[in-house]
């Protein structure tokens, strides 16, 4: 079987000194010839700039991109490897799933990350659900996902004024050229989220930040509905102000309708805690009902912020020491 398998490499992004690196360890362990897997682990501060490094240096046909602390199953690359011989799939990728050893706050994260109040069509990251099928960027994310090495040098690698989002905006591209994206709801990592909620409301800020950057660099139609935490923002800080003039003044019409979006929202995320109950319990379910409504308080600044940083121009690689390592099996 192993002839009419194309060569992968396996390109891990890592801290200058990090010591452990999970994806390393499960990567040896994917059943796949030895002879076609490399494993590049990519050492440096800007996550791009790392692994554009390591996909010139890469002799993979396929790049396997995981995080440093993504833990695919050994059958990843087989099943994988079902897409190969399409010449029109780009790219294939899965959820990263929240591992059952996590402690208890982190799988109140992960309920919040499956959620569909929380991330809509990009839940498919967080969760496996669904069949195989033609995806886009909102359901594919990079801690596992495989790319044809060709395409992606051919577009110039990842966009290294960006990060997060890099990945992407590169999907776009690749979709506006005619190619494919495969979701595979089976083709999971396990990866624990954020152990604290300092760490998780700043993930989330970083989204916010990362897909109003995107928007920026190359705007997209599909980018639209990520202004909805922003422009939520907006009304909840123009109510507080408005209800704040209007202190000691008779309830009028005006103050009544001011409120209704905010209702809604409030119902909304009743039913969907109401609707996680089945599968997550109930203790968990309502202790992430608050952070259904962080995340879109976190997002939506992000977003603000993302609108008006400095932009980097150009490549970065010069300003960031990337440092490869070929990792034997």
């Amino acid at each position: 079987m192993s002839e009419h398998l194309p060569s992968v490499t396996i390109i891990i992004a890592a801290r200058p000194e990090q010591a452990e690196i999970k994806a390393v360890d499960a990567a040896r362990q994917l059943d796949y010839p030895p002879g076609l897997l490399e494993i590049i682990v990519a050492r440096g501060k800007q996550p791009s700039v790392q692994r554009n490094a390591a996909i010139r240096a890469a002799h993979g046909e396929w790049i396997y991109f995981l995080d440093d602390d993504s833990e695919p199953p050994p059958q990843n690359l087989q099943r994988a490897a079902t897409y190969f011989s399409n010449p029109a799939v780009k790219m294939i990728g899965g959820p990263n799933l929240c591992p059952a050893e996590a402690p208890p706050l982190e799988k109140v994260f992960a309920v919040v990350l499956a959620s569909w109040l929380a991330f809509g069509p990009s839940r498919a990251r967080y969760a496996s659900f669904g069949e195989a099928r033609d995806s886009s960027e909102k359901e594919l994310i990079l801690c596992n996902l495989l790319a044809r090495r060709a395409d992606v040098l051919e577009l110039g690698g990842f966009n290294e004024a960006l990060y997060p989002n890099e990945e992407n905006a590169l999907m776009d591209e690749l979709q506006k050229r005619g190619g494919k994206l495969i979701y595979d709801p089976q083709l999971i990592v396990h990866r624990r989220p954020r152990h604290s909620l300092r760490a998780f409301a700043k993930m989330l800020g970083n989204y916010g930040r990362g897909r109003a950057e995107q928007f920026r660099v190359t705007p997209t139609f599909g980018s639209v509905p990520n202004f909805v935490p922003p422009l939520f923002c907006l009304y909840l800080l123009t109510l507080l102000i408005f209800q704040l003039t209007a202190l000691g003044q008779p309830l009028g019409l005006l103050k009544i309708v001011s409120v209704v979006p905010l209702a809604f929202y409030a119902l909304a995320v009743v039913l969907q805690t109401v609707v996680s109950i089945p599968a997550n319990g109930i203790i968990r379910s309502l202790l992430a009902m608050p952070l259904l409504m962080a995340s879109h308080i976190f997002y939506g600044f992000g977003f603000w912020h993302g609108l008006f940083t400095k932009l980097r121009r150009g490549p970065q690689r010069t300003r960031f020491e990337v440092k490869l390592e070929t990792v034997a099996r």
